[in-house]
């Protein structure tokens, strides 16, 4: 993967930063995209800073406009297709009651399919801006990871200690969102 790396950054020039930018963006809407191939390359071109703070805005604003397109385009065909299913909304019932450290949880998981779970909140009845910020807190925590694992590539394949920082990460995800819900009231909020 390395080599490809190399190569694809050597022939594209000023454009692989933009075309990874904007495959970190659709990735948001398209779950096949690998968003890890896409923050590694914004990671090598960028630096691990700025590259990161692109890949974490571009991802959370995909992600949104995701839930966005579902929630304005698919929920009331969603509402028609689950009247008389009880088991989808059960399911749909605990999307719905997701406070927000959990949402933050959810979402920080690095390799979690965020696709569905933007797919997820769009049909369910969470507040648009609860699921705004769950996603900028907990978009931080995974493309963090992301852009730790670019940097350190094959550190991060052979170091067991990786696995105890990313555990560390999504403590620290679920501590920011308790402190965040609380100091600002966010589930009695939304």
């Amino acid at each position: 993967m390395q080599v490809w790396l190399e190569n694809f950054l050597l022939s594209a020039g000023i454009w692989a930063p933009l075309l990874s930018s904007l495959f970190v963006f659709l990735e948001g809407i398209f779950a096949f995209l690998p968003l890890f191939v896409f923050v590694t390359i914004n990671v090598l071109t960028m630096g691990p800073l700025f590259g990161g703070i692109v890949s974490w805005i571009l991802t959370t604003l995909g992600c949104f406009c995701t839930c966005l397109l579902c929630r304005k385009g698919l929920s009331k065909l969603f509402e028609k297709f689950t009247k008389n299913r009880q088991g989808i909304k059960k399911i749909m019932k605990k999307i719905n009651s997701l406070r927000f450290n959990q949402l933050i949880l959810i979402i920080a998981i690095p390799f979690a399919p965020s696709f569905f779970i933007n797919v997820a909140a769009g049909l369910s009845k969470i507040p648009l801006k609860k699921y705004f910020y769950a996603l900028l807190v907990g978009k931080i925590v995974s493309i963090s990871y992301l852009v730790y694992i670019g940097v350190n590539v094959y550190e991060c394949l052979t170091n067991p200690i990786v696995l105890v920082k990313v555990i560390l990460l999504l403590l620290g995800a679920w501590l920011v969102g308790q402190l965040v819900s609380k100091k600002f009231n966010m589930d009695e909020r939304f």
